[in-house]
Order: structure tokens, then C-alpha cells, then sequence
């Protein structure tokens, strides 16, 4: 099973900005690159909500309503590593943010779509 690991997370205030990675462990030998990549968030009592997704030669991205023109999803293959720079964050934003892979295309803001994931890493903005 292969398991992903974010760093990256924190607490900022309101406005401020963050840049979560995401790459699998380097003894598990699994390369990224041609997997669909995304980030998805929870917040406690909601559902896991797709924020981001990117193809595996990242030419094609999207993103919720609720993060564009703020967030940016960008992969460095050569580095085996997937990111999300949040910029203009806002309390809303605050969840636990994970990262998931998956081998094949379709509605990639739906987490039924991923099978791999990480554990997650917490971000969290105050007013």
C-alpha cells in the first residue's frame, strides 16, 4: 500500500500564505510521475473536499470555486513531489489538507477517484 507524506502546514493569520509538498517515502520506490495528483482538505464535521488536481505531466490543472485565483497545484516529477502554495488564506481554508494519487482520469475532484493518500497535514488560520 503505498502511502503518501505532506509536510508543510501550520498556523497563520489571516492573508497570510502557506506551500504544502507532498511525495511518497523514498524506500517505498514509487515515482509520481505518471499519476494524477491532487489535494484535498476536512474539516472537522464536513466532507473531504477536492481543492486541486493536476495531470501527470502537469499540462492540465483545476481547482474548487472556493480556492481559484488563490491556490496554485504544481508537481516537480524530477523531485517526485506534488504542491499546493496557498496564498491569501482565509479561516475557511482551515482543515486537514491531503494529498492522494491515482492511476487513472475522470471527476479528479472526487475522492472516490484516489486510491493512495497520505496521513495528512493540518493547516489552520486565524482571523
Amino acid at each position: 500500500q503505498v502511502q503518501l507524506v505532506e509536510s508543510g502546514g501550520g498556523s497563520v493569520q489571516s492573508g497570510g500564505s502557506l506551500r504544502l509538498s507532498c511525495q511518497p517515502p523514498t524506500a517505498s520506490g514509487y515515482n509520481t510521475r505518471l499519476v494524477y495528483m491532487a489535494w484535498f482538505r476536512q474539516a472537522p464535521g464536513k466532507e473531504r473536499e477536492g481543492v486541486a488536481y493536476i495531470s501527470p505531466g502537469g499540462d492540465t490543472t483545476n481547482y474548487a470555486d472556493s480556492v481559484k485565483g488563490r491556490f496554485t497545484i504544481s508537481r516537480d516529477n524530477a523531485k517526485n513531489t506534488l504542491y499546493l502554495q496557498m496564498n491569501s488564506l482565509k479561516p475557511e481554508d482551515t482543515a486537514m489538507y491531503y494529498c492522494a494519487a491515482s492511476w487513472r482520469g475522470g471527476d479528479l475532484l472526487n475522492y472516490a477517484a484516489y486510491k493512495y493518500w497520505g496521513q495528512g497535514t493540518q493547516v489552520t488560520v486565524s482571523s
